[in-house]
C-alpha cells in the first residue's frame, strides 16, 4: 500500500511541475539560511576538549590593591606569577598548570629557507596531561626541567613536518630568537576550539607550534602574546613584572575529578585569599570565582551576540517560508479536488486520503533539503571568506548534515498537515454531483 501511495504522490508532483519546484525551493531556502547560521553557532559554542571539559577548572582571585574598587567588581581573568606558583606549589588538584602564549622567529638549519614567526605555549610541565595533549613521539618536560629552565621544546605535528618531514625528532635541535632547544617531544594534532585556555590570544585563534618551558620563557625573555595587566606605582623591569605579584598575565588550569573535590578548591581559594590578606599581599575581601570550561566560555560570552542573532532571524524566516509553502500546497491540494473525490467514492479512506498528501509534502521535503545543503555549502563558503577569527571553523558535518534533512522533512510535514488534513475532508458525494 505504501509503494501504492508513493506512486500516487510523485505522480501528483509532476502534474504541476512550476508549483512543485515553487515549494522545493521555498522549503530548501529557510532550511540554507537556518543550517548556515546553526552551523557557525554550533562551531562558536561547541565543547572544545569533550572527554574533560567536566573536571578541568579556572581559578580566579583578586591580587589587587583597594583602589577603585567596588563590591561586585569581577575578579580579574588571569592570576600573577606570585599567586599561579603559590596555586601550583600547594597542588590541590589532581594535576594543574600555568601557561601563557608567547611567539619567536625561526631559524631553520636549513639553507636558503627564510626565518618565519611561530606561535609558542609557555607552561609549566603538567599542561599535556591536564589536557590530554596526545603525543607522537617523546613526551613533555618534567616539573625539574622546569625549575632548571632547561632549554627543551615539544613540537606540533605541523611544525615537526615542516622541519623534519615527520621524522622522529626527539633530540635534535632547533633554533627559537637567538637560543637553541633540543626536541623532546612531537605532538599529534590538537586544535581545540574555541581556544579555551587562552582566550587573550582569541578565541578561536590557532594551536600553538610549539610548547616550552614558562621558567626558560621568562629566563630568556621570550617574546609574549596576551593582556598583562598591572597595579601599584612600583617601576619593574620586562623580567620582574612577570616574576611580581602585582602583574597578572597568566592563565592557569586545575583538574578536579569530582564535585567534591572542586568544593574544597573553593574553600581553598577563599582560605588561600584570607592567608593573603592576613599577610599584606590582598587588600579587598574575597573575590575569586571557579569555572568549569563551558561556564568559562559562557562567562566570556565567546559566542559573539550578533551569530545568535543571525540564528533567529534564520529561523523566523524559516516559519515564514514554511507559511509560503502552506498556502501552495493548499492551492496545489485542493485544486484536485474531483480526484479526490472520486477517490473517495471508490472506498478511498479519510486516512488514506491523508497519508498520500502528506508523503506528497515529505517527497516535497527531501528535494528541499538537497537545495538546502546546497544554498548551506554556499553559505559556509561565503563565512569563510569573511575577515572573523572563527571563518576557518565554519564547516558543514555530519550532525549538521543529518539536521538538515530532518529539519527540512520536518519543516515540509508540518507544513503539509493543514493541506492534508484539508483534502482528506472533502465530501465524495458532494464532489461527483459536481462533476
Amino acid at each position: 500500500m505504501f509503494r501504492y501511495y508513493a506512486w500516487l504522490a510523485v505522480r501528483g508532483l509532476r502534474r504541476n511541475p512550476v508549483l512543485t519546484g515553487l515549494m522545493v525551493l521555498a522549503i530548501g531556502i529557510g532550511i540554507g539560511a537556518s543550517v548556515t547560521t546553526i552551523t557557525v553557532l554550533h562551531v562558536l559554542s561547541g565543547d572544545p576538549l569533550p572527554s574533560k571539559s567536566d573536571v578541568l577548572f579556572y581559578p580566579q582571585v583578586d591580587p589587587e590593591d583597594a583602589t577603585h574598587y567596588q563590591p561586585g567588581d569581577q575578579p580579574p581573568d588571569q592570576l600573577t606569577y606570585v599567586d599561579a606558583m603559590n596555586l601550583l606549589r600547594d597542588a590541590r588538584g589532581k594535576r594543574q598548570a600555568a601557561m601563557s602564549g608567547g611567539g619567536a622567529v625561526l631559524v631553520p638549519d636549513q639553507a636558503g629557507v627564510d626565518p618565519y614567526v611561530v606561535e609558542l605555549r609557555y607552561s609549566t610541565a603538567d599542561i599535556f596531561g591536564l589536557f590530554d595533549i596526545p603525543f607522537l613521539h617523546g613526551s613533555g618536560w618534567t616539573a625539574e626541567q622546569d625549575e632548571a629552565r632547561e632549554r627543551v621544546v615539544v613540537l606540533s605535528r605541523r611544525l615537526n613536518q615542516r622541519l623534519f618531514g615527520g621524522e622522529n625528532s626527539v633530540g635534535r635541535e632547533i633554533r627559537l630568537s637567538s637560543h637553541r632547544f633540543r626536541v623532546i617531544g612531537v605532538i599529534d594534532e590538537w586544535r581545540p576550539n574555541p581556544h579555551f585556555y587562552d582566550l587573550t590570544t582569541g578565541a578561536y585563534a590557532d594551536s600553538e607550534e610549539a610548547f616550552l618551558p614558562l621558567e626558560t620563557s621568562i629566563d630568556l625573555d621570550m617574546g609574549r602574546n596576551g593582556d598583562m595587566s598591572c597595579f601599584g606605582s612600583e617601576r619593574m623591569s620586562p623580567e620582574e613584572q612577570q616574576r611580581s605579584g602585582t602583574c597578572m598575565w597568566l592563565q592557569y588550569w586545575v583538574e578536579l575529578e569530582s564535585p567534591d573535590a572542586r568544593a574544597d578548591y573553593e574553600r581553598y581559594l577563599a582560605n588561600y585569599s584570607e592567608h593573603q590578606r592576613e599577610i599584606g599581599r590582598f587588600e579587598r575581601s574575597f573575590n575569586g570565582r571557579l569555572h568549569s570550561v563551558m561556564e568559562w566560555l559562557d562567562y566570556k560570552r565567546v559566542v559573539p551576540d550578533d551569530v545568535q542573532l543571525q540564528v533567529w532571524i534564520a529561523f523566523g524566516f524559516l516559519v515564514v517560508c514554511i507559511v509560503n509553502t502552506i498556502g501552495l500546497m493548499l492551492a496545489k491540494f485542493l485544486r484536485r479536488e474531483g480526484d479526490i473525490g472520486v477517490r473517495r467514492a471508490l472506498g478511498a479512506t479519510r486516512r488514506s486520503v491523508f497519508t498520500q498528501y502528506l508523503l506528497e509534502a515529505g517527497m516535497i521535503g527531501v528535494g528541499g533539503a538537497v537545495v538546502g545543503l546546497l544554498l548551506s555549502l554556499v553559505g559556509l563558503a561565503a563565512v569563510r571568506m569573511q575577515p572573523v577569527d572563527y571563518a576557518g571553523f565554519a564547516r558543514l558535518d555530519l550532525s549538521m548534515f543529518l539536521m538538515a534533512v530532518g529539519l527540512s522533512l520536518a519543516a515540509s510535514l508540518i507544513a503539509g498537515l493543514l493541506p492534508a488534513w484539508q483534502a482528506c475532508r472533502i465530501a465524495p458525494a458532494l464532489q461527483l454531483k459536481t462533476e
